[in-house]
């Protein structure tokens, strides 16, 4: 290469690094850099047209850790007023168990050898252990609970408190058709919990739910949501057989076997629903009774002494509007079955039958259902219903009869 290509190289390569070098202070000039250093030193940081303080990032956390510290706070305040008048259920009873080997002498059935044969024997234990939980209602000594917690009428029941004090349960009264029951006990210094309107309840809402888990735990503590409203589930269970709940509480507030009874409480401290079963195979989905059905049972127990109840006879199953039209047949409530002798059999209504309206009004629109609807009645009342049977629509006059009379 000679020595004027050289220069001419080089002249080209200087003259685009001057270029260059124009370009890029005409793009990014050194105040520009300055300016940016200056907003980082004073804590900002730019991106596009957005700008984030990290005061502001770190003020917000803060906000959220007292906002965590809050709900905590709630959480135990409601907790300490409420586990005073939160109690335990224990029964005691006497049963009946085989002792030795109940299988001794089947290898000589017939004395072949002149073995001696020996009897199983049946011997009779005393029983007791705590099977449940429930809350203080009355300053006069009044508890609920379920009445599956209480379904032994052979069996004596006790009330043992938080801090370890037992009382003698004098009487308990037993609804007939709801899943509770009333005790009274004797020499009681107990607290009452305040009631809430279950009827005011939206989906979402905090709950906290008290009591003896697994009959072993006293006064355990699970928080959750109301995760839906106006639920139908069949329950089943110890002391309960099978039993349909209808216009119950769903909960994702752990639930467990020694709960039952407990109370489902708000973040005022008010109950708004008793515990009553949990879905057994899945997490997470629990049910109470709300409070005002409660509410209701109480003030007639008050009026009358007893617990009672408009009683038409039947069980059912509700038909969604999606399984209405699956299936070509009206919404309303399918009877499973209807009791012998009952109002409902007097009248002439059949399993199979679905019961649309009652007094004009369409169970379709009801929250709760045809429970609902009967629940609103008295003993005595005259209802009218509508039914659909094998594809044709008819009407029949109800006489309401006394639950308590019907009951088992």
């Amino acid at each position: 290469m000679s020595k004027k290509t050289i220069i001419v190289i080089a002249v080209v390569i200087l003259g685009l690094g001057m270029w260059l070098g124009v370009s890029l202070n005409s793009l990014v000039n050194l105040d520009q850099i300055n300016s940016y250093l200056g907003k980082i030193s004073n804590n900002k940081i730019t991106f596009g047209k957005s700008q984030t303080n990290k005061s502001e990032i770190v003020e917000n956390q803060g906000l959220i850790e007292k906002q965590i510290v809050k709900e905590e706070d709630l959480v135990v305040e409601v907790v300490d007023k409420a586990s005073p008048s939160v109690v335990t259920v224990g029964i005691h009873k006497s049963q009946k168990v085989v002792t030795g080997d109940p299988f001794s002498g089947l290898f000589d059935p017939f004395s072949f050898f002149n073995s001696p044969q020996i009897q199983p024997q049946v011997e009779e234990q005393q029983i007791e252990q705590n099977i449940g939980t429930g809350f203080v209602i009355t300053k006069d000594g009044l508890i609920v609970t379920n009445k599956h917690v209480v379904s032994d009428t052979q069996a004596t029941y006790k009330i043992i408190s938080a801090d370890n004090k037992e009382y003698k349960v004098s009487n308990i009264y037993r609804d007939p058709t709801l899943d509770i029951a009333i005790i009274k006990i004797e020499n009681y210094d107990l607290n009452p919990l305040p009631l809430g309107d279950s009827d005011q309840l939206k989906v979402g809402q905090f709950v906290i739910a008290i009591g003896t888990a697994l009959g072993e735990f006293r006064n355990t503590v699970t928080t959750g949501v109301v995760s839906g409203l106006g639920r139908g589930v069949t329950t089943s269970g110890y002391g309960i057989g099978s039993e349909r709940l209808e216009n119950v509480i769903q909960t994702d507030a752990a639930i467990n076997p020694g709960n039952s009874g407990g109370p489902l409480i708000n973040s005022s401290g008010q109950v708004i629903g008793v515990n009553v079963a949990t879905s057994v195979g899945a997490e997470g989905i629990s049910f109470s009774i709300p409070i005002n059905v409660i509410k209701e049972a109480i003030t007639n127990f008050n009026e009358t002494g007893k617990f009672e109840r408009a009683f038409l006879g039947v069980k059912y199953k509700m038909i969604s509007r999606d399984l209405s039209i699956l299936n070509e047949i009206p919404e309303g409530a399918y009877l499973v079955e209807v009791v012998d002798n009952s109002p409902a059999s007097k009248a002439g209504l059949k399993q199979g039958d679905i019961v649309i309206k009652i007094d004009g009004q369409s169970l379709s629109n009801v929250e709760g259902g045809l429970a609902k609807l009967i629940s609103s009645k008295k003993i005595g009342d005259n209802i009218s219903i509508e039914y659909w049977r094998n594809g044709q629509k008819q009407t029949v006059d109800v006489k309401l009869g006394d639950a308590t009379s019907n009951s088992n």
